[in-house]
């Protein structure tokens, strides 16, 4: 515990106040960053536990970094933004949701489980613009944990990132409000969606609601925000045929060119009692979402074991476009526009 009286010590250093909240009486305040909407007491904390109400006003982190990493843009995943590419990611402490399978739980679950713990480091946007540039990026993300609750920190790194040239993208849960949505819109290009499941009692056990992350997909689409869609499938939890399907339609409806990851599970954090996901039920998940109508639908993080589920196919003529080997890109074979080179259809994304 005395780590996490540290740590909390030292982020409340590193705040400055929020931008997307409103005033209520009796210095209450209502959190506008995540679904949750919290109405904040002065003194308490919101459910993500970083940003909290000090003398009638909200606080939220700012100034530091969490995690830092220059990966492939694949494994945000994005499969249809710049192939090949590098992003660099940050992420700072804590999360609006507590799923007991976090692969990041020790950033995410840092201010709610004593056992987490990551030091932060301090930093400055022109520092992690320059590192990007250093290191030949072309996106800079925010992710490891939740980008919601940190936004007002996001943007003061996305504004000189698109005067750089940058593209930019949020890897979130899309426990997302309208207000966060319009007040990232015009500095955020792309935004990864994990739609964990189908079933509001699965979401509940994470802390969330299902109905708030199906409200933000179309939004997003409708905004004009590149969007990619996670679901990991759990063994147990969210792999049965009618949820799979069901997740599949409703992505068709909203669009059919939303590109559908289908990711492997492993044992992790506190879900370690049950087995890591097959590949037999990453592939059938995809062909679940080929007959629903998706063009384009993809089996990850099981590198050369799911077939053809690695690479991207032209809708108009079937051709491969795009071949993979997990999140590395061994031929691409679209123009700069993204046209394919069989029949010049032009695939969705963002591609120069």
């Amino acid at each position: 515990m005395a780590s996490q009286i540290h740590t909390l010590e030292t982020l409340d250093t590193q705040t400055r106040e929020a931008v997307l909240y409103e005033k209520l009486p009796e210095r209450r305040l209502r959190c506008l960053a995540c679904g949750h909407r919290c109405v904040i007491f002065e003194g308490l904390r919101g459910i993500c536990k970083v940003r909290y109400n000090r003398d009638g006003l909200l606080y939220a982190p700012h100034g530091y970094v969490a995690a830092l990493q220059c990966d492939p843009t694949e494994k945000k995943p994005f499969y249809h933004v710049r192939p090949g590419s590098k992003t660099l990611t940050f992420g700072m402490l804590g999360c609006d949701l507590h799923c007991g399978y976090c692969q990041n739980w020790n950033i995410s679950q840092t201010l709610r489980d004593p056992s987490a713990g990551t030091a932060p480091c301090l930093a400055n946007p022109d520092q992690l613009v320059a590192m990007a540039e250093q290191r030949g990026a072309h996106m800079i993300g925010s992710s490891y944990n939740e980008p919601l609750i940190t936004l007002e920190w996001a943007m003061d790194i996305f504004r000189p990132a698109k005067t750089k040239g940058f593209r930019t993208a949020f890897i979130s849960n899309g426990n997302a409000t309208p207000e966060a949505l319009e007040y990232i819109r015009p500095f955020t290009d792309c935004y990864k969606v994990d739609l964990k499941s189908m079933r509001n009692k699965n979401y509940q056990a994470l802390g969330g609601q299902l109905k708030n992350v199906l409200d933000t997909i179309p939004r997003l689409v409708a905004m004009g925000f590149w969007v990619e869609v996670v679901t990991l499938i759990v063994p147990g939890f969210n792999d049965s045929y009618e949820e799979l399907r069901e997740a599949a339609h409703y992505l068709a409806d909203v669009s059919k060119d939303i590109p559908w990851h289908v990711t492997a599970f492993h044992s992790d954090y506190k879900m370690q009692d049950r087995p890591d996901t097959p590949v037999e039920t990453l592939v059938r998940a995809a062909q679940i979402g080929e007959a629903a109508g998706l063009n384009f639908v993809y089996a990850g993080n099981l590198p050369g074991q799911t077939g053809r589920y690695e690479n991207t196919y032209c809708p108009s003529c079937r051709s491969a476009v795009i071949l993979r080997r997990g999140f590395f890109v061994l031929q691409n074979r679209l123009d700069p526009l993204g046209h394919c080179p069989d029949c010049a259809y032009q695939l969705p994304g963002v591609w120069n």
